[in-house]
């Protein structure tokens, strides 16, 4: 998922994407865990999007704050 699709979404959209893309990296380590290598660039990618996601969330957060400030 782009940035630019990440800031186009609500809070509770962001916070379901957040939530569906921790069960799919707990899904991919598990099979990962049983000797299923195919998951590996499925988790980079994973981990990407969380961290977009995460980051969206906070400057939203910060942009908040200097608004009531």
């Amino acid at each position: 998922m782009k940035a630019e699709q990440i800031r186009g979404l609500d809070e509770a959209e962001l916070k379901k994407q957040l939530a569906e893309g921790n069960e799919n990296m707990f899904r991919l380590r598990f099979q990962m865990s049983m000797g299923q290598m195919e998951g590996i660039k499925k988790l980079r990618e994973l981990k990407k999007d969380r961290a977009r996601i995460l980051t969206v969330m906070r400057q939203s957060e910060l942009a908040a704050k200097k608004e009531g400030k």
